[in-house]
């Protein structure tokens, strides 16, 4: 997890300090209406395998200009969760990670497709919602299926959008969400006691899209 997010914060870093006499993009551009994008942090999962914490996360946006000022979008996501989502910075979730005290007895699949919208506030400042109805299953750690269930995942972005080249057809978008899950069904009893020891919502999340618009 730490890897994780040294790599979407330098990623930001660099490309915010690299891009910073680029020109922030022109929504009212008509060539490039439409635009797909991925998270980076996906990219800290190469290699890793069969590693017990590796989330094996897939994430993928196709969205649509409708003006420009608002965008709307499809999101396709998948992840497997080792420990609880709702373990927060200020409850040691590094420490969590280190010492394997709050790992599941298997792992929790998160599979969804959903839709977003994105509002263009001020220059290349946006915010965005993100609704994403998952199919969850569970299964032990010799990956035996237990269970099935449904999560209703929910996220909110405050972030930049940065234009790069030019046409300005690639762009990357730092940003920070949050995100929370209210509705979570047929949770094994054995994840569940684990579960209810942390949140239901995860705060301050930082993260670094990349993409480009057709």
């Amino acid at each position: 997890m730490k890897k994780l997010l040294i790599i979407s914060l330098t990623l930001c870093t660099i490309n915010i300090f690299a891009q910073n006499n680029t020109k922030s993009i022109k929504n009212n551009n008509t060539d490039f209406k439409y635009r797909v994008s991925f998270p980076a942090i996906i990219l800290g999962n190469i290699g890793k395998g069969g590693e017990r914490t590796n989330t094996q996360h897939f994430e993928f946006h196709i969205k649509r200009e409708l003006d420009s000022k608002n965008i709307i979008g499809i999101k396709f996501a998948t992840w497997r969760l080792f420990q609880p989502m709702g373990i927060q910075w200020w409850d040691g979730l590094k420490d969590k990670i280190d010492s394997e005290t709050e790992f599941y007895p298997g792992y929790l699949r998160e599979t969804g497709l959903g839709f977003s919208y994105q509002r263009m506030l001020w220059k290349g400042l946006f915010a965005s919602v993100e609704v994403l109805p998952q199919y969850k299953t569970y299964s032990d750690l010799n990956n035996k299926k237990i269970a099935n269930g449904f999560k209703l995942y929910t996220s909110y972005h405050l972030g930049y959008h940065i234009a790069i080249g030019q046409k300005k057809r690639i762009f990357i978008e730092p940003q920070i969400h949050c995100q929370n899950w209210m509705i979570d069904t047929n949770t094994p009893e054995a994840f569940k006691q684990i579960d209810n020891r942390w949140k239901t919502y995860f705060l301050f999340e930082p993260n670094l899209y990349i993409g480009f618009k057709l």
